[in-house]
């Protein structure tokens, strides 16, 4: 399985929705761990990059692009 690309500042979707009825989350912060924040409520979240992988359903939309 391909491993999906994507970076600081994109927008996601997650396979499970926030409690606040948002799908969609926006990456601050990379590492080994990724840092998520809710686009509905600003909740924040950290979470391995692997279960961030795993999780992940698709890329919404890109942030800032890399040179």
């Amino acid at each position: 399985m391909e491993r999906k690309q994507f970076g600081l500042g994109d927008v996601v979707q997650m396979k499970k929705p926030h409690p606040c009825g948002t799908n969609a989350w926006k990456v601050i912060r990379m590492g080994m761990d990724i840092r998520i924040k809710c686009t509905g409520c600003d909740h924040s979240v950290m979470l391995p990059r692997l279960e961030f992988e795993r999780k992940l359903k698709k890329i919404l939309s890109h942030g800032e692009e890399q040179e």
